[in-house]
């Protein structure tokens, strides 16, 4: 069989490559949009909660910022918490296990740190309300 003939019978035309190119390339537009839209930096904030009641807010959009804060309970309990730039952790704590030091600093929406033994809670949250999975129309 000539190479003629083969492409007398083949079913693809020339037009077909190109628009095969075309569709591989536009599969890869989500990913250069929600790339693009990560970059946008929306500005976000620690919320630190005790027992569900929040206590105190934390901007963390000042990236040069750094700074500690101590939070005592009526018992004695402290936990450290150390801000520096867009991240927080918990530096310092008495509880016994310690999980809470040993997580490590945070700095994306939706994160947390939970010290279970003094029922505190600190997540983060973008102030444009937007959460983490959130759907873009």
């Amino acid at each position: 069989m000539k190479l003629k003939d083969f492409a007398k019978n083949s079913l693809l035309r020339p037009w077909d490559g190109i628009i095969v190119v075309i569709l591989v390339l536009l599969s890869f537009a989500p990913v250069v949009v929600f790339s693009l839209n990560r970059g946008t930096s929306t500005t976000q904030e620690a919320i630190l909660s005790v027992d569900g009641k929040e206590l105190k807010t934390f901007d963390l959009s000042d990236k040069s910022q750094a700074y500690t804060y101590r939070y005592e309970d009526k018992d004695g309990d402290y936990n450290l918490i150390e801000i520096k730039g867009n991240r927080i952790r918990i530096k310092e704590a008495d509880c016994g296990d310690q999980i809470c030091v040993r997580r490590g600093w945070i700095d994306q929406s939706g994160e947390t740190i939970v010290c279970l033994p003094h029922k505190l809670l600190i997540e983060i949250k973008s102030s444009d309300g937007g959460e983490p999975g959130s759907v873009i129309y």
